[in-house]
């Protein structure tokens, strides 16, 4: 018996008598954790709230939000997904010192990167970040101040569809944009490859859908969902903005902030519209030839203090910032963006996107020896609407991209065609708004997706973007 009691007292952890000021309380409520389980997230030292140590509305590498305790204890691999998530949060904007980019940029002599923009671009490494460079020229003078304010706020607009914009550098009348690099192609060069042009890298409906479905959601978010205290106008929706990365074909919407940061628009957008437009109907009552005189700001370089009153050229042109067959009528008579606008810019990308073609070229007719404006919008119209031969789905077939193989759902298609249609309405008040645009396309999306699993697509092919 002696022995046998020595044993088991042996083998028994040392137990403390309880307190009479504390109660004993069973072990199951206050589970101990080891070391490898204490949750590194909280530092003791300091308060961990946000309070107390965030940095402009986004927490800093040494501080996260508490936690309730009604979960339990925290494990490694909650730590681990809190630091994942902070990590895919938007950085505070940087304003980047001139000296930097020019250092960076090898004083600007490095060879231009992509072709998404009509002005000069560069890629290079800005503080260990992997960023592209636009260079823009101010459209009207922005003071400093607001223009830090206006950088920070779209800064920290963060969506998977869209390019996120790093920080800005201003010299002289020019502003240099710096935005990840997303590395892909554009969709205007997945769509014309002047060296294959029998082959794309989106030879699938599905791919195509993917494209629209992404571009749609993130012109949608620009428009109605950054929870900014203003209005967003992107501008610059065409083919050639929106990279396609692979191997999922997801499309993201590049120069967003592009618009606002330039000074493309500001408050006085109606009355500089209103003043063009009546200028304008002026002229061609007047007889004075049916054209459009340029629309330049008086003082336009000579400070902030330039007066904003119009005033015309001798130029028989409109001269802002906008791509051909992109425009929608009124920016084109009055050179303001406007949400509508965008609207008809995505009505033409969405219907490229269907055919693959221009949105406008000219093709050599032989019998009158005259080159002969086609409009990708005419030819849309025509395959859904018109009169020829084979039925509505046999035109339908002949306008969409034949290198799809004639394989999509054709109810689809023509609902997509018709959508496209409804945002390139000459009356900007016909055209839907972007969040219904987002939920047709997102529909037809699911429609095409059901279609794509009950034909069985094949999807162990692998597809390269760069030619082989």
């Amino acid at each position: 018996m002696c022995k046998t009691k020595m044993a088991v007292e042996a083998t028994e952890p040392a137990r403390r008598p309880p307190s009479s000021s504390s109660p004993r309380r069973p072990p199951t409520s206050s589970p101990r954790l080891s070391a490898s389980q204490t949750p590194r997230f909280a530092p003791a030292s300091s308060d961990p709230s946000p309070s107390a140590s965030s940095s402009g509305g986004y927490y800093t590498s040494t501080s996260f939000p508490k936690h309730s305790s009604g979960t339990g204890a925290s494990t490694g691999t909650g730590s681990s997904s809190l630091s994942g998530f902070r990590h895919s949060l938007p950085d505070n904007p940087v304003i980047y010192d001139f000296s930097e980019l020019r250092s960076a940029t090898n004083n600007f002599l490095a060879k231009p990167r992509h072709s998404s923009s009509s002005s000069s671009c560069w890629r290079c490494s800005l503080r260990g970040k992997d960023v592209v460079v636009f260079r823009r020229k101010f459209r009207r003078k922005i003071e400093t101040s607001s223009l830090k304010e206006l950088l920070g706020m779209i800064c920290r607009s963060h969506l998977v569809s869209i390019a996120k914009l790093l920080g800005a550098s201003v010299s002289g009348d020019n502003i240099f944009l710096a935005y990840e690099f997303v590395d892909g192609a554009s969709l205007s060069d997945c769509l014309r490859n002047p060296k294959i042009p029998n082959f794309t890298v989106l030879g699938t409906w599905m791919s195509r859908m993917q494209v629209a479905a992404d571009v749609a959601h993130g012109l949608d978010y620009i428009h109605n969902n950054t929870g900014l205290n203003m209005i967003l106008v992107h501008n610059h929706i065409k083919s050639s903005s929106v990279l396609v990365t692979e191997p999922s074909f997801r499309a993201k919407i590049c120069h967003f902030g592009t618009a606002q940061l330039c000074g493309e628009e500001d408050e006085n957008d109606v009355l500089r519209m209103r003043a063009a437009a009546a200028a304008a109907e002026a002229e061609a009552q007047g007889g004075g030839g049916g054209g459009c005189g340029e629309i330049t700001e008086e003082g336009a370089g000579e400070g902030p203090s330039a007066s904003p009153r119009l005033k015309r050229s001798d130029s028989r042109r409109m001269q802002f910032e906008g791509a051909r067959g992109y425009m929608s009528p009124e920016f084109r008579v009055t050179g303001v963006a406007t949400q509508k606008s965008d609207v008809y810019s995505f009505g033409v990308v969405l219907l490229e996107l269907l055919s693959g073609e221009e949105p406008f070229k000219y093709k050599y007719n032989k019998e009158s020896r005259e080159f002969v404006r086609t409009s990708i919008i005419d030819t849309a119209r025509a395959a859904v609407d018109g009169d020829g031969g084979g039925g509505a789905e046999g035109r339908l077939r002949k306008w969409v991209d034949r290198r799809l193989s004639d394989s999509f759902p054709v109810e689809v298609a023509e609902k997509l065609v018709r959508l496209g249609l409804e945002c390139v309405e000459a009356d900007p008040d016909r055209r839907p708004d972007m969040s219904r645009v987002e939920g047709k396309v997102s529909k037809l999306y699911m429609q095409s997706k059901s279609w794509s699993n009950s034909i069985n697509v094949p999807t162990n092919i692998s597809v390269s973007i760069g030619p082989r």
